[in-house]
């Protein structure tokens, strides 16, 4: 007898003895007395991008810059609250300021399974690392408000923020069509604040060229920070005699720092100044006569528009772009909004008709 065919259709016997017994177990637990029935599929998300997949919401991650400034508050719950109406849960983090720390918290939105990652970056080229971790992790990143540098960004939401510069500087020039003009800018590291720089002067570059207006005063603001635009303001004033005749500012926080800089000297509301982004303070000096303009950019509509974008791109659904823009590597699909140029006549048809701010915020300090 050849022994080792024994052992063979020993082992075979065993395997079949141990196959039915399993399959016993599972019938047994089908509770059916029948066949295990077959796993049930995968649920897949939908395409339309309308509500959450059938294996649970969708779940998104939210890296913000900062909260310390009042726009980025209102981002924060604007986005929040249309996302969940949506279906999806977010998951916010705010670096306020850190590259370092924002770098590390979209890394704990990554861990944490998020099926997309929104980004409002602190700086526009060190975030591009977290881009490539977050498709490493099958993410997808939709930058809000500011383009990440040089990465493969899937979408990328905000006004037209080229278009929000121009409406600073052709506020300004019909005010001060000659002069000497200073442009206290937003942080370098903001691809935004190069953006607004490039819109102010696509208005004033033919002026400067004529010779009607000069540019005795041109900085960057360091983070944004008031601190740094008022250290600016005063250096512009200092260097030309107070000889400022219009300031153009990247924001209404460092408009703010302007006008204090400007009070310091007696000039508070002689010289004409621009900011962006209806920060409440701004409203409030439109109406007291210390700042020219804002530029109102909706963020109820960008934080609506954006919170569908992202349920739509973390489910698989097609979005829809009216521009792309090159970020240095790539030309990202994107959905820029219409800014709104308002000043004191306009004001309360547009801030203050929209509940922006109410009209007792804007109004308290003016006896009417």
């Amino acid at each position: 007898m050849n022994r080792s065919r024994v052992r063979g259709g020993t082992a075979w016997l065993a395997l079949l003895l141990l196959a039915s017994a399993c399959l016993f177990v599972s019938c047994e637990e089908n509770g059916d007395g029948g066949a295990a029935s077959e796993p049930a599929p995968t649920a897949e998300r939908p395409t339309d991008g309308e509500s959450p997949p059938a294996d649970g919401p969708v779940k998104i991650g939210f890296s913000m810059d900062t909260l310390l400034e009042e726009r980025w508050r209102k981002d924060r719950d604007l986005f929040k609250a249309a996302a969940e109406a949506l279906g999806a849960e977010v998951d916010i983090l705010a670096a306020d300021g850190d590259d370092a720390l924002q770098i590390a918290q979209a890394e704990t939105l990554i861990s944490r399974g998020v099926d997309l990652l929104v980004i409002v970056p602190h700086n526009a080229e060190a975030m591009a690392t977290i881009v490539q971790k977050a498709h490493a992790a099958d993410v997808k990143v939709l930058a809000y408000d500011r383009l990440v540098r040089n990465a493969n960004v899937d979408m990328y939401v905000s006004f037209d923020n080229v278009r929000v510069g121009e409406l600073q500087a052709e506020a300004i020039t019909k005010l001060a069509p000659r002069g000497n003009y200073a442009y206290i800018g937003g942080a370098e590291t903001d691809n935004n604040a190069r953006l607004l720089k490039q819109g102010v002067f696509n208005v004033l570059q033919p002026r400067i060229d004529s010779g009607d207006i000069r540019i005795v005063y041109d900085q960057w603001t360091e983070n944004w920070e008031p601190a740094n635009a008022f250290e600016n303001m005063q250096a512009a004033l200092e260097a030309n005699g107070n000889a400022i005749d219009a300031v153009i500012a990247a924001n209404d926080a460092t408009a703010d720092a302007v006008i204090e800089a400007l009070a310091t000297r007696g000039l508070a509301g002689k010289v004409p100044v621009a900011g962006q982004d209806a920060d409440l303070t701004a409203a409030q000096h439109i109406v007291e006569g210390t700042q020219t303009m804002t530029v109102y950019k909706p963020i109820q509509s960008l934080a609506q528009a954006a919170a569908e974008l992202a349920v739509k791109l973390a489910s698989g659904a097609a979005v829809t772009a009216n521009r792309s823009i090159p970020n240095g590597k790539a030309d990202v699909p994107a959905l820029l909004l219409a800014p709104i140029a308002v000043d004191r006549a306009t004001i309360d048809d547009t801030i203050i008709a929209d509940g922006f701010h109410s009209r007792e915020d804007v109004y308290k300090n003016v006896k009417e």
